[in-house]
């Protein structure tokens, strides 16, 4: 996955506020806008959203879309 790149989000596993949960229900589309390597071994990334949130998911938390 790379920068600029539309996903969609598949599951949640981090706490985030039940606010944003409801919203990504509800569009589970964004876009990654930046990652960082975590733990030493995996892959984080920020997701950006239609209303203007974000927030950073695992690669297993998200897919490519099509």
């Amino acid at each position: 996955m790379k920068i600029g790149q539309k996903v969609k989000v598949c599951r949640i596993r981090q706490p985030i506020p039940e606010k944003m949960i409801n919203r990504i229900k509800e569009n589970p589309i964004g876009t990654i806008t930046e990652f960082k390597m975590v733990d030493g071994s995996g892959v984080g990334f920020w997701v950006k959203f239609e209303e203007k949130m974000g927030t950073w998911f695992f690669e297993d938390e998200i897919e490519p879309t099509s």
